[in-house]
């Protein structure tokens, strides 16, 4: 069974996108900030992580940056209210694999985290 963290300063996101994936059978992890998030990385060394942008203590674009630096190479999906181009572009530039649009449509998401375990693996 593959292990999914799910990174969301917002409760009610992390019940959500929960919801979503336990239909797959996925084991689920969730943290509320990326510090939390790459604590649980070291870890527990999930098969794909989904993670917001904008959290407090450290944000999605830190998170990615601490994974690139530790040479990490956990499937990231961005899923983030973030609109800007430069947000998306940003976020491939370190290493996301996909970028989401909240809220994240039940379908959209099944398939992207599927397909990011399927190429890690």
């Amino acid at each position: 069974m593959s292990l999914v963290l799910i990174i969301d300063d917002a409760a009610f996101s992390r019940r959500m996108i929960r919801k979503f994936l336990q239909v797959d059978g996925y084991e689920i992890l969730e943290a509320s900030n990326g510090r939390e998030g790459l604590e649980i990385v070291h870890q527990s060394q999930p098969n794909c992580v989904l993670a917001d942008l904008l959290m407090p203590d450290m944000n999605g674009f830190e998170f990615l940056q601490a994974l690139q630096d530790e040479g990490l190479k956990i499937p990231t999906i961005i899923i983030s209210a973030d609109i800007q181009e430069s947000a998306r572009n940003q976020s491939y530039s370190l290493g996301a694999v996909n970028f989401i649009n909240k809220p994240p449509k039940e379908q959209e998401l099944r398939a992207a985290v599927q397909q990011a375990i399927n190429t890690k693996e």
